[in-house]
């Protein structure tokens, strides 16, 4: 049997139990146990890590080709002037994507016989452009499409037209479960209070579905993130064909970690935005609050 924590000898404030602070004593050398005990598994770790990466002859190597500081000053502007035009293509395709994912969602979730056509043409739609990948949907607009048109098209045009067909399907469902996941009482509710189909679909049931389906939108926005590098397949010159460029004339691979250093810090701050709301949204169901 457990013996009882050991009482306080500090007196108990003014409006709170001796109980109760025998509980926050307690709770404090937990706490501070906790972070003695990850101070000492994180100098462990350390340790291992320079006694068998660190501390080795291949390390030298991994330095010289990849972890090159001269070499990463060097090439910095040029690889920054490209991956602005990474973030120009990222946000014109946050902007295009969630408008043509949400009228593909919407087309998904219409009501009706009459409808059935619409429903299979936007069905369609996401199984395929979810289905192909995301490269083959570069080749065939970036190179397709101009020999087609016999027009020569500014790569970023190119880049959200490819980045819309792709995730304008994968957001398209997400969205469509968030709608059908609120509760068929709230659009009945909304027509009984004379709204219509559109008064209803944007004051009722998006707001909500939007709260639910945050988190997974987050993760498509992530993935985008990570694909914008791949418009160098147009010819573009962004931030992956800078480093390729830089590269080829070094003989050093620095510059492809300075262009994933970029794109780690463009990744970042959405990564603890998704975990802090995804927290958020757990606390509050548990809680059992209206989220």
């Amino acid at each position: 049997m457990s013996s009882p924590p050991p009482t306080s000898s500090r007196p108990a404030p003014r409006g709170v139990s001796r109980l109760e602070v025998e509980r926050r004593a307690y709770r404090r050398r937990q706490q501070t146990r906790s972070v003695l005990i990850a101070a000492a598994s994180t100098i462990v770790l350390a340790v291992v890590v320079w006694a068998t990466v660190v501390n080795t002859e291949g390390w030298a190597a991994v330095q010289r080709f990849f972890l090159d500081p001269a070499i990463a000053l060097e090439y910095l502007s040029k690889i920054w002037d490209g991956f602005l035009f990474n973030l120009q293509v990222l946000a014109i395709s946050v902007v295009t994507v969630g408008a043509v994912a949400l009228v593909i969602a919407t087309l998904r979730t219409l009501r009706g016989p009459v409808f059935f056509p619409v429903r299979i043409a936007a069905a369609a739609y996401t199984d395929l452009f979810r289905g192909l990948p995301f490269v083959i949907v570069l080749y065939i607009v970036g190179y397709g499409i101009p020999t087609i048109t016999n027009t020569r098209f500014p790569p970023i045009v190119l880049g959200v037209l490819a980045i819309t067909l792709t995730y304008s399907a994968y957001v398209a469902e997400v969205i469509r479960a968030g709608i059908e996941a609120v509760h068929p009482s709230q659009r009945l509710a909304a027509r009984a209070l004379g709204l219509g189909y559109v008064q209803t679909l944007g004051r009722i049931v998006l707001p909500q579905a939007v709260r639910k389906i945050a988190p997974p939108l987050m993760n498509d926005f992530l993935s985008m993130q990570k694909d914008v590098g791949l418009v160098s397949i147009l010819g573009a010159v962004d931030a992956v064909r800078a480093a390729q460029n830089a590269a080829s004339q070094s003989y050093n691979f620095t510059p492809y970690i300075v262009a994933g250093v970029l794109f780690i810090l463009l990744a970042i701050p959405t990564i603890r935005l998704t975990d802090w709301y995804t927290a958020r949204l757990r606390d509050r169901e548990q809680m059992g609050s209206i989220v």
